[in-house]
């Protein structure tokens, strides 16, 4: 059963907005406390802090516009350069996962690029205590193969968020935490597609994809 329109882009937006309420919070509470701060010593440090959070929020917006937007236009190709830029930035806050990119073609259909970036997201979520996380893709003929690495000390893909993205999970039960793991499951079910998962006992998350570039 197929989600209705409405209530995914509610759930999408409300997704949105709890991803990005941290950083623009903390810019709000930068600013308060920017006003009100005579000590140019503490100063440094409240800038220090509104310069993270401004440079988070912008990376974050840029990745949502590449895996849930309409990024690239009204064209059928993304720059795969824009891909991999956007999903560096996303991590990059923290720095606590390191990405290896193995995508060489330098541009890939629209919907594959929303795949791909929407797994690597998921992927590098279930690295809570950071590790290394690797994305790949490659065009076989009519066909473009997608695989998605993640390896880290402590390794955990939230069960709901496995079950939306294997489409295993009713669509009465998608919820803000797990909606960017049903498009991934809506893209691929709309391209002829199909998707494979590590089992959760394996020390390594390995999620394979395949969908038609036609």
């Amino acid at each position: 059963m197929s989600l209705d329109p409405v209530d995914f882009a509610s759930l999408l937006c409300s997704r949105l907005c709890h991803d990005l309420l941290s950083p623009v919070g903390a810019m709000a509470n930068g600013l308060e406390l920017l006003a009100d701060e005579k000590d140019p010593g503490m100063r440094d440090q409240v800038m220090g802090l509104l310069a993270d959070s401004s440079t988070s929020t912008a990376n974050k917006l840029k990745f949502f516009r590449l895996a849930f937007g309409a990024a690239g236009g009204y064209g059928d190709e993304v720059d795969t350069g824009e891909a991999k830029t956007a999903l560096m930035g996303l991590f990059s806050t923290t720095g606590r996962v390191q990405l290896g990119w193995m995508v060489d073609a330098p541009l890939l259909p629209k919907p594959a690029v929303k795949l791909m970036l929407n797994l690597a997201m998921m992927a590098g979520d279930a690295l809570v205590r950071g590790g290394q996380l690797t994305v790949g893709a490659e065009q076989r003929g009519s066909a473009i193969e997608i695989v998605v690495r993640a390896e880290g000390p402590r390794l955990i893909l939230d069960p709901e968020i496995r079950a939306a993205m294997l489409g295993q999970a009713k669509a009465s039960d998608i919820s803000p935490r797990t909606v960017g793991a049903w498009l991934a499951h809506e893209i691929l079910a709309r391209h002829g597609g199909s998707i494979q998962a590590s089992d959760p006992t394996e020390p390594a998350l390995l999620i394979g994809a395949t969908l038609s570039s036609a």
